[in-house]
């Protein structure tokens, strides 16, 4: 089968024509033929060498991705055929984080059964994976808006780690990439519009402009002269000085979302006095527990509805490539041409 195999040894891609096509082991299994398949800035991490990832062996990453039912094993109840989309993320169920609802962080398999960063993912035509990480997609959602599942589904998951944020509340978005883009789609679709957003990259706020949702769009700058407060702030950068110059934007009682992924080496020096003084609260955010069916469902009610320009790839800035493209597609990412690559494997024309 085709596939797009990272080297944890080198730090390189290199795409197989050959790769062999994984086999159903385990009776709670199922084999997915991938359809759409995503990068994602975790996996950018992981080609820089900035992420935790498996260095026993070369291995195709990704890990939002959406396809068909190829096979199933003897406990599945999916049916051949039926569309998909995957929750890459998984634990044992058994220790005591997994029993206390935050498989996230598991203390046995956790991290190390993630798919498409310590098993193999969905940048390849075919991928196996456990049943109880396999979702039906609804009628109305294509396999293309269902990539939008497994980043939409960590959105969510920081709105249930922040509690409710109340329509009216000031919210200030670091970063307007295409996890930005996804946070202003699903803030505006739940009434939101007190939303401004900070982005240094003009070429990133052109294609924000596409969304039309009206949010006001500045350079980092304007931060620092307006000195504006924000009851909540959300940081898509991962940048550990993007933190140490956003904690002076925020209101007393203020929250601040840190989403951006950071590599383990990131340190940031931040004002102590201020967190006690304002009473802030720091919100890591880390995968999806529990949250991928409300991706699922945000997806469904805003295709279906006038929101639907929120989830078109015109607007997002999201291009598709065939597999085999990887490297144009990289480079298109790195220069600001596209806000996110989708890859395309199954056998069917480009859309």
């Amino acid at each position: 089968m085709e596939a797009l195999v990272f080297d944890p040894q080198s730090l390189s891609l290199k795409y197989h024509k050959y790769y062999p096509i994984p086999e159903i082991s385990n009776d709670d299994e199922v084999i997915v033929r991938v359809d759409h398949t995503g990068v994602c800035g975790t996996d950018l991490h992981i080609i820089q060498g900035e992420f935790p990832v498996r260095n026993d062996r070369p291995f195709p990453l990704g890990h939002e991705f959406s396809g068909f039912i190829h096979a199933v094993g003897k406990n599945s109840t999916f049916k051949l055929g039926q569309r998909v989309a995957i929750d890459p993320n998984s634990g044992c169920q058994l220790c005591d984080c997994c029993r206390s609802g935050k498989y996230q962080h598991c203390l046995t398999a956790g991290l190390n059964s993630y798919i498409g960063i310590f098993k193999d993912g969905g940048w390849a035509k075919y991928c196996k994976v456990l049943q109880h990480q396999v979702y039906a997609l609804p009628d109305g959602i294509t396999n293309k808006q269902a990539c939008f599942a497994e980043p939409l589904s960590c959105v969510a998951h920081s709105f249930n780690r922040a509690g409710p944020l109340k329509v009216g509340e000031k919210i200030l978005i670091i970063g307007a990439g295409i996890i930005g883009k996804l946070f202003a789609s699903a803030l505006y679709y739940q009434g939101h519009r007190n939303v401004t957003v900070s982005e240094k990259i003009e070429k990133r706020l052109d294609i924000f402009r596409r969304m039309s949702t009206g949010f006001r769009l500045i350079n980092p700058d304007i931060l620092e002269q307006e000195k504006m407060l924000y009851d909540v702030i959300i940081d898509c950068t991962g940048v550990a000085k993007v933190m140490e110059t956003s904690v002076d934007y925020m209101k007393q009682g203020g929250r601040y979302i840190l989403f951006g992924c950071c590599p383990p080496s990131e340190t940031a020096s931040i004002n102590l006095y201020q967190i006690f003084d304002k009473e802030l609260t720091i919100i890591g955010v880390k995968t999806n527990s529990f949250s991928f069916p409300t991706a699922i469902e945000w997806i469904k009610v805003m295709v279906l509805s006038l929101f639907f320009r929120y989830l078109e790839y015109h607007k997002l800035g999201v291009k598709t490539y065939w597999l085999s493209e990887y490297e144009t597609a990289l480079a298109d990412l790195r220069t600001g041409r596209v806000a996110k690559i989708i890859f395309k494997t199954a056998s069917l024309p480009l859309m």
